[in-house]
């Protein structure tokens, strides 16, 4: 049952108030035609909790944008919601189509700065991978009741393919509830190749100004995490509070390994205590097992990078180095879930807070 402007509503009370549900939440697909950003579409999900977002078909169904009651919830690129045919792969060309945006996938089998891998293909692997590049089919929206819940659904398949080689399929489903400041997000992929492949996969979401700003916390409960550039483990005081934009900066990379609670998930939070605004990411650690960490507190590109994935951003000599790179086998399965909530004044973050808390304990 839709809580909603105050109160909850059945579904006969919304329908008798409304002339056709789109009123009050739905998705409309549109097209961008201008410049690079032909080709790239668009999706846009309305939901009245007060959450929208946008996501682009034709980059991978990636959310370039995402708005909480007219406030962006994350960084902008200025490259704008480039097209796929505009991909640059070599080397760090992946930035020139960068729009920042809620979620930008990284993968299939690579994740991390330019490298070449001697022990697989060999050659020179782009920047953070061509997920993020690749257009979407079968696209489907869908929005309709499921008993007393209004849902907005947008589904499409990503392959990642080459010849005597990689082919992985990306299902994707996005969906958000009537009345729910939150967005799911449910990813299998499958191995349709012959052969094993790495299996390097992470969400790439990138929290922006409003939310971001100096003094903003970090809530996450990590068993360990390291810096990196010497691989070093450091503690809260050093990555939990974010700073204000700086005129000379440098980019700062962490790896957590997170607590999970008592069901199996983790949750990562990041608050910003002066708008009582705040985000939330769950997921299940079988899945997720890392959270990556980028902090760019530069003027004019102000960002950070809260990227949970089942690899470090760090590249593959990295994860083989640390066993934390993985494989998908011919035929085998892999789901991902990942939840993106809004958190909306003192009560919500503080609980929160606890439930965080009472998850480290159990």
């Amino acid at each position: 049952m839709p809580r909603l402007f105050g109160r909850r509503y059945t579904k006969k009370q919304l329908i008798e108030r409304v002339g056709d549900m789109s009123q009050l939440a739905g998705a409309r697909r549109a097209e961008l035609v201008e410049g690079n950003e032909q080709g790239a579409g668009l999706i846009e999900v309305f939901n009245a909790s007060g959450l929208c977002f946008s996501i682009l078909p034709g980059r991978s169904l990636d959310i370039a944008s995402a708005h909480y009651k007219g406030m962006s919830l994350c960084f902008r690129g200025s490259t704008g919601d480039v097209g796929p045919a505009f991909y640059e792969p070599q080397g760090y060309g992946w930035m020139r189509g960068f729009f920042g945006g809620l979620v930008t996938s990284c993968g299939m089998i690579f994740t991390g700065h330019p490298e070449v891998d001697p022990e697989e293909e060999n050659e020179e692997l782009g920047l953070h991978g061509r997920l993020s590049f690749i257009p979407a089919k079968g696209v489907v929206t869908d929005s309709g009741w499921e008993e007393e819940n209004y849902v907005v659904r947008v589904r499409g398949k990503m392959r990642e393919a080459v010849v005597f080689g990689t082919n992985l399929e990306l299902s994707r489903e996005i969906s958000t509830v009537l009345g729910e400041k939150c967005l799911r997000i449910h990813d299998r992929i499958e191995n349709l190749s012959v052969d094993r492949s790495p299996l390097m996969f992470v969400y790439h979401t990138n929290p922006g100004f409003p939310l971001l700003d100096a003094n903003t916390r970090l809530v996450i409960h990590s068993k360990k995490t390291t810096e990196w550039q010497e691989d070093r483990e450091v503690g809260p005081e050093v990555y939990e509070v974010a700073k204000g934009p700086q005129r000379n900066a440098h980019d700062d990379v962490y790896v957590h390994r997170p607590r999970a609670d008592a069901q199996g998930n983790v949750h990562v939070g990041l608050i910003n205590d002066r708008l009582q605004l705040g985000l939330y990411w769950k997921f299940p650690i079988r899945e997720i097992p890392l959270v990556n960490h980028w902090q760019h507190f530069h003027r004019g590109t102000y960002v950070t990078g809260i990227e949970p994935g089942n690899a470090s951003m760090l590249g593959r000599a990295w994860n083989r180095k640390h066993n934390t790179l993985q494989y998908i086998e011919p035929g085998e399965v892999r789901e991902f879930h990942l939840e993106i909530g809004v958190l909306d004044g003192e009560r919500e973050i503080r609980r929160f807070e606890r439930q965080v808390r009472q998850g480290v304990q159990a």
